[in-house]
């Protein structure tokens, strides 16, 4: 059964941020410059952690406003600021479609991994629109050949439960996910420059065909995004032959999801 705001956003604080969250986190922290001071916006924010990690990393010169899409979120987030008096300041808005003006952030960073793709060129504009000249702009997304143990599986369940229309589904979502060539490509047309990336292949290992399925990550986050396009009265049927094929294909070892974990930076053009 679908989950409702306040249960997703529990559920991607208590086991989503700390691991899935965590790897693209790392990528920020690892290779992205913060400026000293102005102001900081941060996209996709969930329930705060990362935003106040990176505020709390700068202290006050830099102001973090966070944006989230889902409200009950942001209360999560509210609350951690408030209990270690921290600056950063969260607010709902839609990450493709932000109501805020052009040229005024220091620092723009994007978390796309929860992102459907196709929202992800104009989530990039926006970011870019927002910044101030010569500021950057980063963006963490999963780019080309993530998920393939998934959708090699997802397209063996189609066919075996005669839903064969909708194997072109399959061919879409390993299609649609960008390269990091096509993101850098997205960056420069949105009017970056000095561009960057960095690609991490991360893996989430799961016991058994059960384990997968019912993993918050996979379940409330990652399931609908896949199966979108199939009618309401076949999903339960292919989630279990999904879950028994990882079965019958694992061997006794552990299911492994990998995922290429990719930060593009780049800097708004000083012209635009």
């Amino acid at each position: 059964m679908p989950k409702t705001n306040k249960e997703l956003a529990f559920l991607h604080d208590l086991f989503v941020a700390p691991d899935w969250g965590e790897r693209f986190a790392e990528l920020i922290d690892e290779h992205l410059k913060l400026p000293k001071e102005g102001q900081a916006l941060y996209l996709a924010s969930g329930t705060g952690s990362h935003a106040i990690a990176l505020q709390d990393r700068t202290g006050m010169n830099l102001k973090f406003l966070g944006l989230d899409e889902n409200e009950e979120s942001l209360e999560l987030a509210r609350a951690k600021a408030t209990a270690i008096e921290d600056g950063t300041v969260f607010r709902l808005g839609t990450v493709d479609h932000l109501i805020l003006p052009d040229n005024t952030f220091d620092l723009v960073v994007g978390e796309g991994s929860l992102i459907p793709t196709e929202r992800i060129p104009t989530m990039l504009a926006e970011m870019t629109r927002v910044a101030a000249p010569g500021s950057r702009v980063a963006l963490t997304l999963p780019t080309l050949s993530s998920f393939g143990e998934f959708f090699s599986i997802y397209w063996e369940a189609l066919h075996s439960c005669g839903l064969t229309e909708h194997e072109a589904d399959v061919e879409s979502l390993i299609t649609i996910l960008p390269s990091v060539s096509a993101v850098k490509e997205m960056a420069q047309q949105s009017g970056l420059e000095e561009l960057e990336s960095w690609t991490t292949i991360v893996e989430f290992d799961y016991d058994s065909g059960e384990k997968f399925l019912n993993s918050p990550l996979i379940s409330d986050f990652l399931m609908p995004i896949w199966l979108g396009t199939l009618p309401k009265d076949s999903f339960e049927q292919v989630v279990n032959e999904i879950g028994r094929l990882i079965n019958e294909e694992r061997h006794d070892a552990e299911f492994a999801l990998s995922v290429k974990a990719t930060l593009v930076v780049g800097r708004k053009a000083l012209n635009q």
